[in-house]
């Protein structure tokens, strides 16, 4: 019986969606973006990527975002309106701003830090570039 009401209820939102769905979405996505998005493609496509930098941007990104967004859509640190918004952004749009600055963080703290070792290179490298993708091993 509660999975009909679940589906109903699922259905006429899906028909019908509230206002509120699409912003829920987008800052849901800008969360992911600002966090775990960088970490992710710089991990597969940069092997020289460490744990420190990815950390560090990953911390930044999430951060950045969470202030952004309860500032502007909660009222907290002080609230703010839309004449507000930096450079005009929504909240439901600043996940490209905080994964731009994971992005940057994650760069700059990796420079300044030892590289991952050679093995995790290696690992990374095999990942991206196959070797000796379709034939058989001996």
């Amino acid at each position: 019986m509660a999975a009909v009401v679940a589906v109903c209820v699922a259905g006429y939102f899906g028909i019908n969606p509230p206002g509120f769905v699409a912003a829920t979405v987008a800052l849901a996505f800008g969360l992911a973006a600002a966090s775990f998005f960088p970490a992710i493609i710089l991990g597969i496509f940069y092997k020289k990527m460490n744990k420190e930098g990815a950390i560090s941007g990953m911390i930044i990104g999430i951060l950045s975002m969470l202030f952004y967004m309860t500032k502007f859509k909660f009222g907290w640190f002080g609230g703010g309106t839309k004449a507000e918004w930096w450079f005009g952004i929504s909240p439901e749009g600043f996940g490209t701003v905080a994964m731009l600055l994971n992005f940057i963080v994650s760069i700059v703290i990796m420079k300044f830090t030892p590289p991952p070792p050679q093995a995790v290179q290696d690992l990374v490298e095999n990942i991206r570039i196959p070797s000796n993708a379709g034939e058989a091993t001996h």
